[in-house]
């Protein structure tokens, strides 16, 4: 939304720049800016770490990297949506999966802990990245006891929600808004070290 934006060279804060070793296609790196830095941050707010669950809701192009990170950090995942095509390269980068065309939220809840098995059934972070009233309604029925909502998808339909439920789970929600520049050192380590495939995008 800015002029320039055809130009051969653009001025930008150098702030927003993190140094980019050589590689031979430059342009496969452009999902970091926005694709992977979104759910990274995402990622870092709710303080997913290696052995918690994380449930993500949507697994297209934001929810599909949010899996691979999740994935990297040690995380249990459990990738959520109506694409079998999305659920299948969910699967390739070590999600569990469960198809949501045909289940409501609480045959989805229970869905989710059978692939879980003897996994935690308390703390869950649940990622909502569909962006679509279905899929937002979805996340907030799986949250657990202390579990951490983060709505990274957005819808501008008006949802209904009770949202009493975060108080009787002591549970938390957080909003995520695109992300911090900070994080592009970090994602493109991600992508460099082939933790990410950030040219799959």
């Amino acid at each position: 939304h800015h002029d320039g934006g055809f130009a051969s060279h653009v001025q930008v804060p150098a702030r927003w720049l993190c140094p980019v070793p050589e590689v031979a296609e430059p342009w496969r790196l452009a999902a970091i800016a926005d694709a992977v830095t979104t759910p990274l941050q995402a990622v870092r707010r709710t303080g997913l770490a290696a052995g918690d669950v994380a449930i993500v809701v949507g697994v297209g192009g934001v929810g599909g990297f949010l899996v691979e990170i999740a994935t990297a950090l040690g995380a249990r995942v459990v990738a959520i949506d109506v694409s079998a095509h999305r659920l299948a390269r969910a699967l390739e980068h070590g999600a569990m999966t469960v198809d949501s065309v045909t289940l409501d939220p609480k045959t989805a809840r229970k869905e989710v802990a059978k692939r879980l098995g003897d996994g935690p059934a308390d703390g869950w972070h649940v990622f909502e990245c569909s962006g679509a009233p279905a899929g937002q309604l979805l996340a907030f029925s799986l949250l657990t006891r202390g579990g951490k909502l983060s709505i990274v998808g957005f819808t501008p339909e008006v949802v209904p929600l009770r949202l009493s439920n975060l108080m009787a789970l002591d549970a938390e929600a957080y909003g995520n808004w695109g992300a911090d520049p900070a994080l592009y050192p970090e994602a493109l380590r991600l992508g460099l070290d082939g933790r990410v495939d950030v040219a799959a995008a």
